[in-house]
């Protein structure tokens, strides 16, 4: 194997923000990917987090309770991880709407024999408390606008509850007529959790994304809450007078524990190495990558410049300083990576 001749180190020297946007499911609707990736971890300004995962659904408030008219139900304040909806924050997704206090949200119920009927809660698009009327029958299903069944959400809104109703003569709604267990009844940002992979650009939640949302109500399901990020991505500026590059690499140990009967267990642990390189500096005290020590940053490592594949490294920056009689000032820079290196093929 001929030695390597063309490498290139380079470092996240700026950002590029890019506004909040969808991200694309995988068939499992388990893993979403960005348009655009790696994401920055650099905090760019004070306060704000480096990117945000924004999946649609209900945060705090929201509780819906009966109205004293007739078929009428009454919403406390909330916010929602919205970040397409009109009035929504550019920065957070986060929309706040406020309280319904009046009747003026109505449910329909069902007519004649068809006694079964689900209207659901939601904020729509346009930020509004908005009530999505099922279609009636003699049953109640589970299958979104089958009959009996909740309504088809449209894309966009997020369900805050559902209103259960058996009788078609209009009373006040009660108490027990309202449902809102998160994952059935209610839509919630953070149901499932998800993990954020900002090197990749994926997010991965702990179970499917389930079918609520659909055309019309009355249609069938057949796509899952929206979701969004906001995140910046790298710019990078080569570093000059550079060698010995060490990505962060996941290592594993054995500890065997031994029992009086001669037997052993054994497990296994890993840890994630730091990525490491030594760089020449200038006078050690102006150079760029000295004044970005303790700062999240990507670092891009080409074993061929000429060449598409890449390492890519995130983590915070440190860095040891020597200063050799007649010699350049040396800069051991460290980077302590929350995750392994990941290899860029294409």
């Amino acid at each position: 194997m001929a030695a390597l001749q063309n490498q290139e180190l380079a470092y996240e020297s700026a950002q590029t923000p890019v506004a909040f946007a969808t991200l694309t499911a995988d068939g499992s609707r388990i893993v979403f990917t960005a348009a655009s990736s790696p994401w920055s971890g650099k905090v760019i300004t004070a306060g704000q987090e480096p990117y945000v995962v924004a999946p649609y659904g209900l945060m705090t408030g929201g509780e819906v309770t009966p109205g004293s008219a007739n078929d009428s139900v009454r919403t406390a304040a909330m916010t929602l991880m919205m970040p397409g909806a009109t009035g929504a924050d550019a920065t957070t997704g986060v929309l706040t709407v406020a309280a319904v206090t009046d009747d003026s949200l109505t449910i329909t119920r069902g007519v004649t024999t068809d006694t079964h009927m689900i209207n659901s809660v939601t904020v729509n698009s346009s930020g509004a408390v908005a009530i999505v009327t099922g279609t009636d029958n003699t049953a109640f299903s589970d299958t979104r606008g089958a009959a009996g069944g909740p309504p088809s959400i449209p894309l966009g809104s997020v369900e805050v509850a559902q209103i259960r109703t058996t009788s078609v003569t209009a009373a006040v709604v009660l108490s027990t007529e309202i449902y809102a267990a998160p994952g059935t009844h209610q839509e919630r940002y953070d149901n499932p959790v998800w993990q954020t992979n900002p090197l990749t650009g994926k997010v991965t939640f702990s179970s499917a994304i389930p079918l609520i949302h659909g055309a019309t109500a009355t249609s069938a399901a057949t796509a899952g809450k929206l979701v969004y990020a906001r995140y910046a991505t790298p710019v990078y500026a080569t570093l000059p007078r550079v060698r010995d590059y060490v990505p962060a690499e996941t290592t594993n140990s054995v500890t065997t524990e031994s029992y009086y009967d001669n037997q052993n267990e054994a497990s296994v642990s890993s840890s994630i190495g730091q990525a490491s390189f030594t760089h020449s500096l200038g006078d050690g005290v102006t150079d760029a990558l000295v004044n970005l020590a303790g700062q999240s940053l990507i670092f891009r490592f080409k074993p061929d410049k000429n060449r598409t594949p890449y390492i890519l490294t995130q983590g915070i920056v440190a860095v040891a300083r020597t200063y050799p009689v007649g010699g350049a000032a040396q800069g051991a820079f460290t980077i302590s990576a929350s995750q392994a290196s990941v290899n860029v093929t294409s």
